[in-house]
């Protein structure tokens, strides 16, 4: 809301020029993008940098070492959730597997019979629900 009022509507009405509408976007953007993410991503940024300068205060970082750093972090969390989706689904597949194998049915693949378990356990479970809680919890929301 605070980068579309100062940033983008100034702009939109020719109030103010592409470039200053880019400064006025980035001091929230970069308040934003610093509060989510994780100080060790950007201590790594900040290394990879090369700068030997040291910043005193967060807001003296620049965008250039921000953004990669807020999309590691973000990529990080999106594997984290990824993963914690996977261990459910594969115990799924392990069990399926050894039941089928249990009963002779060795030409039957195990990922047909399974998938509609794994969509019962999404559902079941409010999949979606949980998924978009974890990824608004994350944001501080």
């Amino acid at each position: 809301k605070e980068v579309h009022k100062q940033a983008i509507e100034p702009y939109m009405n020719e109030q103010m020029t592409a470039m200053q509408a880019l400064e006025t976007a980035s001091i929230p953007m970069r308040q934003f993008m610093l509060a989510q993410t994780r100080e060790t991503d950007l201590n790594l940024f900040v290394e990879l940098a090369g700068d030997d300068q040291k910043f005193t205060s967060l807001e003296e970082v620049p965008l250039t070492i921000v953004i990669p750093a807020f999309v590691t972090s973000e990529l990080k969390t999106a594997f984290q959730i990824g993963f914690l989706l996977f261990i459910p689904f594969l115990i799924i597949d392990l069990v399926i597997a050894s039941v089928l194998m249990a009963m002779g049915m060795m030409m039957l693949s195990p990922m047909i019979v399974s998938l509609p378990f794994k969509i019962m356990l999404f559902v079941f479970v409010d999949g979606w629900a949980m998924v978009v809680g974890t990824l608004a919890s994350s944001f501080g929301i």
